[in-house]
């Protein structure tokens, strides 16, 4: 029996439950000649590092390898053996480049070892290894992950360090052969000198100040030449998010908008996507550090999704990227582990606020209601409008407050942030903004606070950025929360999606009476990294409001993906900054204040 799905494929039920048992197809030649590739050149960094080694009976098998050769053994060593160390993980991720570059490498490596050694032995294992590649060839073919030319930059840091590293260990590993002592400071002096192929003032007696010169000059060769290389050759920038694909996109919300919270996220211009071949779903997503994020459930229709996501997967082995999907509802949970294999792990909970069963009355809303009476009794005033209604100056003095109040000097957010105030085609978006009459000596006149929501379908709104002025009183948060949900229902709001708690399951029942002591020992680790993430501020300032709890999850393919998707998303929100100093980064217009819906009471930052 074959089922189509909305025209986005056709396969038969069996077919689906095998390739489900099956699991994912085993690739693992690549992983074996990059750990062959690794493990080779460890052998021969240390062949041409330590003398000890080049005459020990690890010599017997470091000699037959690429790089042990002729009288410039150790240099040539060291040399392969860097090379082929940063090789090995473009192997390992199926790169085509990398696969060209060991085709083209291992052959030249078979006529070094006949020319210089004559040693059949070497020419039969690089010409092996060669035969490997070549006969699996068809195994290697991810397409290059975007880049530019600040890498140069990072590999002359990175390299180069490495390089000064790996120089003091040669320059010292001689101690029999130095003539004189010299101190710390000519050692350095001699290998900065030797870097760049300058004799240095360190001296040794026979011939190893000539083995010691190459080694250092074959460093700084290699630092050069792949600095050179990245620093010329052709730019892949991250992909964005086209005209097309944007008016595609708001297309689907306009009809489906209403099944996600985070629908209207995927708006966010620094984003790709990739539609389903009937173009009625899509799925957007950011690549981060070899990571292909997508956040939220795929846009459009449900019975199309399987064809979106069957493309998002198909890009990623394209270019063997990590798969991964961050903050998906239970539904969209259950279709990406249908049809992909993958696994979901819950992540958290959003806080959704329904209006009609909202109310500032009763014991459990007394400190909300109290704090806002308070603050309204200081003066302050609060609006809630729609961002079409709002006039273009006013807007702009919006737009300039959100990000002059921004906690941190990096921009946070990607699941659960737009990027962007006021842009002309979110005139549905709400800014909701806090008031203080008389106070208008300052930048910003009498505004102090800022709540920006985009649209939930029809009839709901997500809240997606908080700002405030610090010499405001503390409380703006409630205030403009309490405001926009009063307002709500003259807006044609029902329902209203608040801040992102982040385990907070795991936090709720910890504080149980009769919670176990791994519950209580896993609450008390979360507590702790709170005070650097916000863990347990967002869940009690959540709580506040009374809302329902709805979980998120993350999706991901094996559990030793965990940790570097964990590095990605943080990378992509913001609390990881891998960037470039401010004097080096390019000076492209950024995005106006986007935070991952955080709001704690103190100080607003991401969460």
């Amino acid at each position: 029996m074959s089922v189509t799905v909305d025209g986005d494929k056709s396969v038969s039920v069996p077919q689906r439950m095998r390739r489900l048992l099956r699991g994912p197809r085993p690739e693992s030649v690549p992983v074996v000649i990059g750990t062959a590739c690794t493990v080779v050149g460890l052998i021969d960094v240390a062949a041409g590092v330590f003398p000890r080694f080049r005459h020990s009976r690890m010599h017997t098998l470091a000699e037959v390898l690429p790089g042990a050769l002729g009288p410039f053994a150790a240099a040539l060593s060291l040399s392969a053996g860097m090379l082929l160390l940063l090789l090995a993980h473009g192997l390992k991720r199926h790169k085509r480049r990398a696969w060209r570059a060991a085709v083209v490498l291992l052959p030249a490596g078979a006529a070094a070892q006949f020319a210089y050694r004559h040693s059949v032995v070497g020419v039969l294992v690089s010409l092996t290894l060669c035969y490997l590649l070549v006969r699996h060839r068809d195994q290697f073919r991810a397409l290059p992950d975007p880049r530019s030319r600040w890498r140069a930059l990072a590999n002359f840091v990175l390299l180069g360090a490495g390089s000064l590293a790996l120089g003091l260990v040669i320059v010292s590993v001689h101690p029999g052969r130095v003539v004189g002592d010299p101190s710390i400071a000519d050692r350095l002096q001699h290998v900065l000198y030797g870097l760049f192929g300058v004799e240095g003032p360190v001296d040794y007696a026979g011939r190893t100040s000539w083995t010691v010169a190459y080694s250092l000059g074959a460093l700084g060769l290699l630092t050069a030449v792949t600095t050179i290389y990245l620093a010329f050759r052709p730019e892949h920038p991250a992909a964005r998010l086209t005209e097309d694909d944007e008016s595609r996109l708001r297309a689907l919300l306009e009809t489906h908008g209403g099944r996600d919270s985070l629908g209207h996220f995927a708006l966010r211009r620094d984003k790709a996507v990739v539609f389903s071949p009937s173009g009625k779903a899509a799925v957007c997503y950011r690549v981060v550090s070899g990571v292909m994020l997508a956040g939220g459930d795929p846009i459009g229709d449900v019975e199309a999704w399987p064809g979106a996501i069957e493309r998002f997967m198909d890009e990623a082995k394209a270019h063997s990227w990590t798969p991964a999907v961050m903050g998906c509802s239970e539904r969209g949970g259950e279709v990406w582990t249908r049809e992909t294999g993958l696994t979901a792990l819950e992540l958290g909970d959003e806080a959704v606020v329904d209006v009609a069963d909202f109310s500032l009355a009763g014991r459990a809303m007394r400190n909300v209601r109290q704090m806002v009476g308070r603050i309204e009794r200081n003066g302050y005033e609060t609006r809630v409008r729609r961002a079409r209604d709002i006039g273009a100056t006013e807007l702009e003095r919006i737009r300039r407050a959100a990000a002059d109040w921004r906690g941190t000097d990096t921009e946070r957010g990607f699941s659960m942030a737009l990027g962007r105030i006021g842009d002309p085609a979110d005139g549905d978006c709400v800014i909701a903004t806090a008031h203080l009459p008389g106070s208008g000596d300052g930048p910003h006149g009498d505004l102090k606070a800022v709540l920006h929501f985009v649209p939930w379908g029809r009839d709901g709104m997500s809240l997606e950025l908080m700002r405030r002025d610090r010499s405001a009183d503390p409380g703006m948060n409630e205030l403009l929360i309490v405001a926009s949900l009063q307002a709500a229902g003259k807006l044609g709001i029902a329902r209203v999606s608040l801040n992102f708690a982040m385990f907070r399951s795991a936090l709720a029942r910890g504080e149980r009476l009769g919670a176990g002591p791994v519950l209580r020992c896993w609450r008390g680790l979360l507590i702790f990294l709170s005070r650097w993430f916000q863990i347990e501020s967002l869940y009690k300032f959540n709580a506040k409001f009374r809302p329902r709890w709805e979980p998120r999850f993350v999706v991901f393919r094996t559990s030793r993906d965990l940790p570097r998707i964990g590095i990605a998303a943080m990378q992509a929100e913001g609390f990881v900054n891998l960037s470039l100093p401010r004097p080096f980064r390019s000076r492209s217009p950024r995005p106006c204040g986007h935070t991952l819906r955080s709001a704690p009471e103190h100080e607003v930052r991401a969460a």
